[in-house]
Parts: structure tokens; sequence; C-alpha cells
């Protein structure tokens, strides 16, 4: 079996080329921003910070999780990108809560915005966003954390389609108000989008099932297996973004339970459930020696 955080690791040139040009329409967008008088850049301009720093974190957090196990940390470093999920979705929301502020101020108080300078520089933005996203295209179907980057980006050059969107209408129309309006748009698809990271970086961080694996269905396939009377203590849980640990004890009869029905069972876990790590504990049943751990309230 393979890990994905081993095949994360053939994307560090795409992190690498993804950080650098999005630090730098960072840069581009937040000045003219400023000198356009522009919320909606200035919101997209944030918004697009937060997804060099979310590239930085899941960069990182790939790097981590590929550091070998110790006795102080026998996992590793697996969950650290666990944790730079729930970071980054934080991040968005402070995002979100700043640009709402300024718009909410601004259909107050319209101000003048300079629309072809906001056309432009959005167009830079759906050509920066849409090639990032495009170095992570071939692995999102692999790698959530890579599914993830890829995702952002192509939502964050949708984003930069409609600022550009509003520098038309504002240089062929006049509408001011059009600015703070896409401002608090934009707020509204991050705010949407952060939901979903936040639900699940937080399930994660709390070791709840990841998402896409049904306990129920890993429990009955545990059950039927030759030799199992019964299943209990089961744990399923997320080493890291891309990697699902098992724990379980089987209850087996006479029938002996040797190292091919072992490897067999780890086998199928990966290939039905993509649960790469399993410790299965074997017991006989004994009621003279009951498992204090049988009961489904005792953990």
């Amino acid at each position: 079996m393979t890990h994905n955080h081993e095949h994360a690791a053939t994307y560090d040139r795409a992190f690498a080329v993804g950080v650098g040009l999005n630090a730098l329409f960072v840069v581009i967008e937040a000045t003219f921003g400023v000198l356009s008088n522009s919320l909606a850049l200035l919101g997209d301009a944030g918004h697009n910070l937060n997804d060099v720093l979310a590239l930085l974190l899941a960069w990182g957090a790939a790097a981590l999780s590929r550091r070998q196990p110790t006795l102080a940390r026998t996992y590793g470093w697996r969950r650290s990108s666990i944790l730079a999920a729930l970071a980054n979705a934080l991040a968005l929301f402070l995002v979100v809560g700043g640009v709402a502020w300024e718009a909410i101020r601004r259909l107050a108080e319209p101000a003048p915005v300079e629309g072809s300078t906001v056309i432009w520089v959005a167009t830079v933005g759906i050509a920066i966003n849409g090639v990032t996203a495009m170095l992570f295209m071939s692995g999102r179907k692999h790698d959530l954390n890579i599914r993830g980057a890829f995702l952002h980006m192509a939502s964050d050059a949708l984003v930069s389609l409609g600022v550009a969107i509003t520098g038309v209408a504002i240089f062929v129309n006049g509408w001011l108000w059009l600015d703070p309006a896409v401002g608090l748009l934009i707020g509204a698809v991050i705010l949407i989008g952060t939901w979903g990271l936040l639900r699940d970086s937080f399930n994660l961080a709390l070791d709840a099932v990841p998402t896409g694996i049904n306990p129920a269905g890993v429990q009955q396939y545990l059950q039927t297996l030759p030799g199992v009377v019964e299943v209990h203590d089961l744990h399923i849980w997320a080493m890291s973004t891309t990697e699902t640990a098992l724990s379980a004890h089987l209850v087996v009869d006479e029938l002996p339970t040797d190292d091919r029905l072992l490897a067999r069972i780890a086998d199928e876990l990966h290939d039905k459930f993509d649960i790469e790590h399993p410790t299965l504990q074997v017991e006989r049943g004994d009621p003279d020696h009951p498992c204090a751990l049988a009961p489904m309230h005792v953990v």
C-alpha cells in the first residue's frame, strides 16, 4: 500500500509556484486596490493573502507529515495537516469580518472607484488563480489536501471574474454601490466555503470519523470475516487529512486467525474504505476474562 502523504511530495514544485504567483498578485491587487479606492479589489486581495497562507500551511503540513515517527511522536507529525486546515479556516473568518465591516460602511457612504483598474487587475487574478488551480488538477482525485488546494484556487478564479464584472459595471454605468455589494458577496462566498472547512477540520481534530467513511459499513465488513463472531471497541479517526486509522477488537471462534488473514483484512480495509492504518486485537470471548472495553459506552 502507498500512503497519500508520499504522493503529496510530488507537488512541492506546484506549491512553490502557486505561493510565488499568488504572493505577487496580492501585492499587485492590494496596491491598485488602494490607488483605485476599490473595496472589491482590497477584499479579494485579503482573500488571496489568506490563500497564500493556506498554501504555505498546506505545504508545510505536507512536509511535516512526511517526517519519520519517533518514540515521543509515534505518529510523527501527521496531525499537523489537520491543525493547518483548522488554522486556515479561522483565519478566513477574520478576513470575512474585515471585508464585511468595510463593505457596510461603504454602502452607507459610497466612495469613487476606478473601474478600469479594477477590470485589468481582476483579469490578472483570473489568469494567476486559474494557472495555480491547473497545477493541482491531476492530483485532486488522489489526495484530499491537493483537492482542497485545487478547489480553493479554482473558486478564487471565479471570485476574480466577479470582481472584473464589477469593474465593467462601474466603468460603464458608474454604479459605485456595486463595489461594496460585491465585497459583501465575496465575503459570503468565502464564508460558505470556510464553514465546511471549519466543520471538517474541527471534527477531525476531535477524532471524528472522516467524511466519506461509513462506520456501520466498516463494522459490518469486519463482522462478516471468517471466524469473527463479534466486533467491539471500533474506532476510526484521521491521522492526517489524507490518512485514516482504525482500531478494533475481533472476537473469533476456534478458527485460527493467522498473518495471512490479518494481511487480507488490512488490504481490504484500504481498498474498500481507504483506511491505511488498521490495528486489530484478536480475542476468544472467554466469559471468565471479559473485555472491559466491549460495552458501547466505554471508551
